[in-house]
């Protein structure tokens, strides 16, 4: 793990999108989630097998999930961290909940991430939602008040606001719901952007809005092996959600390090999709409004797509990536790799603790001992941002080519 002695600083990796499936009880709460994705076993999982040590769990505005969380803390399992946040084991969980919101008069809904640093707040806020929400005992509902007043209650309750997976073509700030930020946000009410798995800092730089704000990458995991699929590196005093604060305010020597995240041409709303014939884009096909294979009308547009569109209305002629914005690390999953199955998986896990230290650490004749020479050349080759891959799109992952 990099540390800074001198500033007190600790690297840590943060994924800050995680889903709850069920509550212990079996209640639902996020529908398409897994049945294993319990508050209890994010932490579990996270802590001993991810090597994670900063988690945000986005379905935390929950009556049920709030009576697993209590039952945590009082049996001692959990506590309270005074910077806020749940700390278990080494890893921290920040509480927060995902909400969908469509203004009037805005071209589709959007879904927002929202970060509360007490328990008890989160607690008072689900009150002020159920006020305006017809379920909130599920994941990703609407609320029926507009962006900016959700901005503004976040605010009140000392709490961060990020839109979330801002480009995607289903429920996205830039997406689906409008062509600039301003036409439902306000943009001093914003804390960082998550970008989503198709998209990184490169693609987002073509969008002037976006200059001013930090970047997130993160997995909107629905599933426990999904957690960390993508995530950061934040340079902490300790994971908490005032040195998450910090980090994104870029205050006192706290910072994101670096984005770590799928090459967006993994990602499944990379590229356009035809509903009618099932075919991507051409590569050389951006800004089509029909589909080049069939000639059909219902395509999905894809992020890179949306972006071009988005990027030659603003004027931007190049991709602007300003110098101190920290680096995006194409970093491809375990369960990216070709031929690394959960057996071998687990034997790697044996040996070397976590799989950011088999990502991030692990040595080539380490990793060739345990996994034999073609996987250990596809992670060694994954972590150096060697690996060619098929763009994904529709829905539909991208693939790494098994091809060295």
């Amino acid at each position: 793990m990099t540390t800074d002695a001198k500033a007190g600083l600790q690297l840590v990796y943060g994924d800050l999108h995680l889903h709850i499936g069920r509550t212990e009880s079996g209640l639902p709460v996020k529908i398409s989630g897994s049945r294993e994705l319990t508050f209890h076993n994010i932490a579990r999982e996270a802590a001993i097998r991810k090597g994670i040590g900063l988690l945000g769990v986005i379905d935390a505005h929950s009556p049920g999930v709030q009576v697993d969380i209590a039952q945590l803390l009082d049996s001692g399992e959990m506590l309270e961290l005074p910077g806020g946040g749940i700390q278990y084991k080494g890893t921290t969980i920040l509480l927060g909940a995902e909400i969908e919101v469509r203004d009037q008069g805005a071209s589709g809904a959007a879904h927002h991430l929202v970060y509360l640093p007490t328990f008890d707040a989160m607690r008072a806020f689900t009150s002020w939602l159920s006020l305006h929400m017809r379920n909130v005992q599920l994941s990703s509902q609407r609320i029926y008040v507009t962006a900016r007043a959700l901005q503004e209650e976040v605010k009140r309750r000392d709490g961060l606001f990020i839109p979330a997976h801002i480009f995607t073509p289903h429920k996205s700030m830039l997406g689906s719901s409008a062509r600039h930020v301003a036409d439902w946000l306000d943009p001093e009410l914003i804390d960082a952007v998550e970008l989503g798995l198709s998209a990184d800092s490169e693609m987002a730089g073509w969008i002037p809005d976006l200059d001013r704000y930090p970047f997130l990458s993160n997995s909107d995991a629905h599933s426990l092996r999904r957690i960390g699929r993508e995530y950061n590196g934040f340079m902490l005093r300790e994971p908490s959600f005032a040195e998450f604060k910090l980090a994104l305010e870029n205050g006192q020597g706290r910072g994101i390090a670096a984005n770590y995240g799928l090459n967006p041409r993994l990602g499944k709303y990379h590229r356009t999709y035809c509903k009618t014939c099932g075919q991507l884009a051409r590569e050389d096909d951006i800004a089509a409004s029909n589909c080049s294979a069939c000639g059909g009308g219902k395509l999905v547009r894809g992020v890179m797509d949306r972006i071009a569109e988005l990027g030659s209305a603003a004027g931007r002629a190049q991709s602007v990536v300003p110098a101190d914005r920290p680096p995006y690390i194409y970093q491809i999953p375990l369960e990216f790799i070709p031929g690394l199955g959960p057996k071998l998986l687990d034997k790697l896990l044996e040996r070397f603790g976590t799989e950011m230290a088999i990502l991030h650490e692990a040595a080539y004749d380490g990793l060739a001992e345990t996994a034999g020479e073609k996987v250990a050349d596809f992670i060694v080759r994954a972590r150096q941002g060697e690996l060619r891959t098929v763009a994904g799109g529709g829905g539909v992952y991208g693939k790494v080519q098994t091809d060295l």
